[in-house]
């Protein structure tokens, strides 16, 4: 059974415990892609009125067929997870979990196996409380059962949350339920000993379906990142939350400008959305394979934001391919400018904290068949022009030292 993530509330994503002092569990070493229902489904449980929309084994069978018939499983989206909602309110005779019997008439094994049997992972959602935040049995008191239980099942990924429970004994609590899942939390976390004991843990609220929401988000990355950007590599992740692309609330400009934010920060892609109703716009943007390679690049550094010129943020990301101590970057100019035209933003390379002693190919992410643009040097000027709320995504790859060229910008 391999088990990924556990969660805290909206306060830490990720808790997975391995019982010695190291975290090399053989489990993300780079950051899980996948599907999860919360953000576009929430708790929709009314399959008689919302058929396509409720949180029943059908969605998840689809969602699952979507995954391998579109694409994204062989680009890397390889997890089907089920938050909130799926049980029963009631445990079983023997103190089981039961799944929703309507809404999950196969029942949670059957539903594994659909997904397993397609080449995907299975993972699901509980509560270290004495409820879920919906209101259904939680894993307080029932901790080596429901271990078991997801045992049982082929659970691959537990997503544990933390209401109805002290913050107090989360820590502990975490701990314990962690091992125990091995073995078949606070409000401001210690990111020394995430690192120790998790693999991914969400830093900052809920992310709703709106660019305030992702802006609120990345503001918090930004603002906090001497603390949290040390605490990601492989293994270990920080986490800002689902891709809310293609659904209701971000224009396609936000949704890559989305997209290039996650990918710097070396977060999860976990999309919540519908995946069957999705405009091929936004799936373009989901399965950018340039922008994925950003994502999952072996280095595993989590980049960070190194200025905020005109309202427009920048972001850089060290990143493969390296010769010596000469990186390549990912740089992504970030607009929160709503003044109704792109802006030219005009700047020296050094300011981008770029280290390189050679040349760079620089490469735009969003462009088809990403062609090499131009070449610069770590003295050369660059003028970019952003879209409002929008993006501009570069790949600086530094240059071979035996590599020369005249086109330097």
């Amino acid at each position: 059974m391999e088990l990924i993530a556990f969660t805290v509330s909206v306060l830490i994503w990720g808790c997975f415990v391995v019982p010695n002092d190291g975290l090399d569990n053989g489990l993300a070493r780079t950051p899980p892609m996948g599907w999860l229902n919360w953000e576009r489904f929430r708790c929709i449980t009314d399959c008689e009125r919302y058929p396509d929309e409720c949180v029943s084994e059908k969605l998840f069978m689809r969602t699952a067929d979507r995954l391998v018939e579109d694409g994204y499983l062989a680009l890397g989206y390889e997890y089907v997870i089920i938050d909130d909602c799926w049980m029963e309110m009631e445990r079983d005779k023997d103190g089981r979990l039961v799944a929703d019997r309507k809404r999950f008439p196969s029942g949670m094994k059957a539903l594994a196996d659909y997904i397993h049997e397609r080449g995907l992972k299975f993972g699901i959602y509980e509560d270290y409380g004495t409820k879920t935040c919906a209101g259904y049995p939680g894993v307080l008191n029932h901790m080596e059962i429901d271990a078991q239980t997801f045992a049982d099942w082929d659970v691959d990924y537990v997503k544990l949350d933390g209401c109805y429970s002290s913050v107090d004994s989360m820590e502990a609590g975490y701990t314990y339920f962690g091992k125990l899942l091995n073995e078949t939390g606070r409000p401001m976390p210690d990111y020394e000993a995430l690192q120790k004991t998790c693999n991914l843990w969400r830093n900052w609220g809920d992310i709703d379906d709106s660019w305030a929401s992702v802006t609120s988000i990345t503001k918090y990355f930004a603002e906090n990142q001497d603390r949290i950007q040390p605490a990601a590599g492989p293994h270990h992740w920080n986490d800002p939350d689902m891709l809310i692309i293609g659904n209701f609330g971000l224009s396609l400009d936000q949704s890559k400008a989305q997209m290039a934010i996650w990918a710097v920060l070396a977060a999860p892609l976990l999309m919540s959305n519908d995946l069957d109703k999705i405009r091929p716009e936004f799936r373009e943007i989901l399965q950018n394979r340039d922008i994925i390679a950003v994502n999952q690049d072996p280095l595993g550094l989590q980049g960070r934001r190194v200025g905020y010129i005109h309202n427009i943020e920048v972001w850089v990301r060290p990143i493969t391919p390296t010769w010596g101590i000469n990186y390549s970057y990912a740089v992504a100019f970030v607009s929160h400018r709503t003044d109704g035209a792109p802006f030219t933003l005009n700047l020296d390379i050094k300011n981008l904290g770029l280290k390189s002693t050679m040349q760079y190919a620089v490469y735009d992410l969003y462009q088809p068949g990403n062609k090499t643009m131009f070449f610069v040097g770590k003295s050369s000027k660059l003028s970019v022009r952003v879209n409002p709320t929008g993006v501009v995504f570069f790949k600086f790859e530094a240059l071979n030292p035996n590599f020369r060229s005249f086109r330097v910008a």
